[in-house]
């Protein structure tokens, strides 16, 4: 398969008609375009089925069509006519399997039959379920303990499976649940717990219309959630400010035209998303919301002094705060040239934002892995909520805070308990509910997972959806600790490469899709997500299974269960045959279920209730917390005094139009110009030239980290883009290798992938012309 590559800039405007093409190139690409049209129609509809793409929000209103861009690949990529049976593993072994690019290996279709990897012929050979069920449940059972085993979960899982999942893994005597989540949010859970008392967002999507400012940081809704554009479309036409934090110009977060509106289709017009747009340095965003907070404490000092309107709300402060006076020692001690110096922003710009921040009356925060993925995330969250608790925007319509989460369930995977550590409220409601002692200390978080499998402390990988093997940092080592594991088990609807880095024995067990029909014994079921603003609604896939051999997630992990434990602590058989009985059991022990399989009958769902919301704060002085935290250093200059070596610039990774984490759909960036490759790094005219470079050339790109571990990738193509200088930004998976596994978060374990130090070296390229047509920004 061959692809033209090229660049050139991209001039339109987000969505629009590229978006109709698009959908329909993928629609026809899928081979089931009849069939799949039916699916569409369905998706994040009342009888139908939740997207099984993002997490963002839908409203409950009847429309025809309910879907973006992405959501359709997502659809079509799923309900394909293309298979990776039986034939196709005795065809292809595991060894030149690996040899295929990440999307090669997911073009060739759904799986269809479990899996067993055969060493001695090194292919994967087809066998039963309850020989897989026995095999694996051995291989539990004679591990000196439980802890010795891993279990990964994706953002994919239902809240049924989930559940299931996490009382198993209890059951067996484990809290190791590494999870997708640990790599995305956990900065933001940690950081609103301590400083509200709780881990999700503070709104609804109704609160979106009601917001006078809206502030985007941090994230790419164009390509990451584009239900989203229509939401800022709609506040900047109602006359809010839409203000955009992001180091990149990203062309949703510019302009947007309207795929389901006609005259604006044929017109071919569009609307802008926002007001101003601001662009930090990356792990800027932390000194620029604290020279907001400078400006708006000298405007406060003003107002006092002359008796004209406050800027803070005193009386939301006094009645349910703590904190301000240290916040505020900590605002005024902070020097100008040190905020400038790390926001990368002018001060003109600084108070700009901090002016439209103060004439607003209601100010939504949104934010996404921009913010969450660098060694001081947790304080960046902390000083956004510290800005809105000056004004208090917390707990009343049309302001808070959200965090917008990525795959369509990550954030119901963690209510229902995926979690590896738990809080005591979870594991005392799961002892009373089902009579069994659980493990009450810490399991392992995916970096920790990672390391015991590399030191052989954990034995065992089982996942529950994902790619592992190539979502997680430093993609080189995390293999070979694959590698090491007595046995790897994946749950999944299509080969990727996880599939593919084996332990000593490996099974793929293949699962349905969100698309399909899950029929059990009493019928049909559905299965229930929660999305980023705590919204839970039922699923009902439309389309007949891709094959007989088929099983649900909750009905993987109910067999899994039954095979290690029999029917400790429940009838495992009896709760698949109506998922029903699995929700009653959830309502027994979750927070905000009770009544859930009634309440799912409300159009939309429900929503599970937020105690900020209620100005209830369930933090430490059960008062909402000004946290005071220092600016970090420059991490480039820090990692210089370590390494004796000095960057030439901070690298941030990043997901093109045409993937959805590490699913990769197609080989283009539409809205980034770039086409049939993935192999390019964007970078600043002047620092291409600065490190003596031509745009087009190709270079390897090395990350600096004091272990002195080599860590490379090859033949990248230099894109001169309107990127920050001193910044660059790549694709992942392809650039995981540059992430060093100890290179995390404080306090979060999540991978910095928003702040590599790099270098660039030119790379050895053969004869034969370039290997991208270039057309240089103008």
């Amino acid at each position: 398969m061959s692809f033209e590559k090229r660049y050139q800039p991209y001039r339109g405007p987000a969505a629009g008609w590229g978006a109709l093409l698009s959908v329909a190139k993928y629609w026809m690409r899928s081979g089931n375009a009849m069939k799949n049209v039916r699916a569409l129609l369905a998706v994040n509809q009342g009888n139908g089925f939740d997207c099984p793409g993002c997490a963002w929000g839908e409203s409950p209103e009847k429309r025809p069509v309910k879907f973006c861009e992405n959501g359709a690949k997502a659809v079509n990529w799923e309900a394909t006519n293309r298979h990776a049976g039986p034939a196709f593993f005795r065809r292809y072994s595991v060894s030149w399997l690996s040899g295929q690019s990440d999307y090669w290996l997911e073009q060739q279709g759904r799986l269809t039959h479990p899996m067993q990897f055969d060493a001695a012929s090194g292919h994967y050979v087809e066998v039963s379920w309850d020989e897989a069920f026995a095999f694996i449940a051995q291989q539990l059972n004679q591990l000196e303990s439980p802890d010795q085993a891993e279990f990964y979960t994706s953002g994919r899982a239902s809240n049924e499976a989930a559940f299931l999942y996490q009382l198993f893994v209890r059951a067996y005597g484990t809290n190791n649940f590494p999870d997708c989540s640990n790599m995305c949010h956990e900065a933001s859970a940690i950081g609103m717990y301590e400083s509200l008392g709780v881990g999700k967002g503070t709104v609804t999507l109704d609160d979106f219309a009601k917001a006078d400012a809206i502030i985007v940081m941090g994230q790419n809704p164009g390509t990451n959630h584009p239900r989203m554009l229509e939401t800022l479309h709609e506040a900047v036409t109602r006359g809010a400010q839409v203000v955009v934090f992001n180091p990149l110009k990203e062309r949703g977060l510019e302009r947007f035209q309207h795929p389901q509106h006609p005259l604006e289709m044929l017109s071919n017009g569009s609307k802008p998303t926002s007001t101003a747009y601001f662009r930090p340095a990356l792990g800027g965003d932390m000194a620029a919301m604290r020279g907001m907070a400078k400006f708006l404490l000298q405007w406060e000092r003003l107002a006092q002094a002359t008796g004209t309107k406050p800027v803070f709300d005193q009386r939301f402060i006094e009645e349910h705060t703590s904190g301000l006076e240290a916040y505020v020692e900590t605002v005024e001690s902070t020097h100008w040239d040190e905020i400038l110096t790390l926001s990368g922003m002018t001060l003109e710009d600084i108070e700009a934002a901090a002016r439209v921040y103060q004439k607003a009356s209601n100010v939504i925060v949104c934010w996404a892995m921009g913010l969450t993925q660098h060694a001081h995330s947790v304080a960046i969250i902390q000083e956004v909520i510290n800005l809105q608790l000056l004004t208090g925007n917390m707990g009343r319509p049309g302001a808070g805070i959200c965090p917008v989460r990525g795959h369509s369930n990550v954030q119901g995977d963690r209510t229902m308990g995926i979690n590896e550590l738990p809080p005591q409220e979870l594991l005392d409601a799961i002892e009373a509910r089902f009579q069994f002692k659980v493990p009450r200390h810490s399991g392992h978080n995916t970096v920790a997972a990672i390391k015991a499998f590399e030191e052989g402390k954990s034995k065992i990988f089982i996942g529950l959806g994902g790619n592992f093997a190539q979502a997680t940092p430093d993609t080189p080592r995390t293999h070979a600790a694959l590698r090491r594991c007595e046995l790897t088990v994946h749950i999944s609807t299509k080969l990727n490469r996880s599939h593919l880095v084996t332990g000593k024995h490996a099974f793929i067990l293949p699962c349905l899709g969100r698309t399909e029909i899950d029929m059990q014994a009493s019928g049909p079921q559905g299965v229930t997500v929660e999305d980023t603003f705590s919204m839970v609604h039922l699923s009902h896939g439309p389309l007949r299974p891709q094959s007989s051999e088929l099983k649900s997630e909750p009905a993987i992990v109910a067999g899994l269960a039954k095979a290690v434990l029999d029917t400790h602590p429940i009838d495992w058989s009896w709760v698949i045959e109506d998922y029903g009985r699995i929700r009653a059991l959830i309502a027994d022990v979750i927070p905000g279920f009770a009544g859930f399989n009634e309440r799912l009958k409300a159009r939309g769902g429900f929503h599970l209730g937020n105690d900020v919301a209620l100005r209830i704060w369930r933090t430490s002085t059960s008062r909402a917390r000004f946290i005071s935290n220092r600016l970090p250093g420059d991490q480039i200059t820090s990692l210089a005094e370590e390494t004796g070596d000095r960057a030439d610039l901070l690298l941030q990774t990043l997901r093109s139009h045409d993937q959805y984490n590490t699913t990769v759909y197609g080989l283009d960036d539409r809205y980034r110009g770039v086409h049939g490759t993935r192999h390019v790094i964007f970078v600043n005219a002047e620092d291409i030239t600065r490190l003596g470079f031509e745009p087009g050339e190709q270079v390897d790109i090395v990350s600096l980290w004091p272990d002195k571990r080599e860590r490379r990738v090859t033949s990248f193509t230099l894109i001169a883009y309107d990127i920050p200088p001193g910044q660059a930004a790549a694709y992942y998976p392809e650039t995981n290798p540059l992430v060093p596994l100890e290179s995390y978060g404080h306090r979060t374990f999540t991978p910095t992938s928003k702040s590599v130090a790099i270098k660039l070296v030119r790379s050895a390229v053969e004869a034969g012309g370039p290997l991208i047509s270039y057309v240089s920004v103008p």
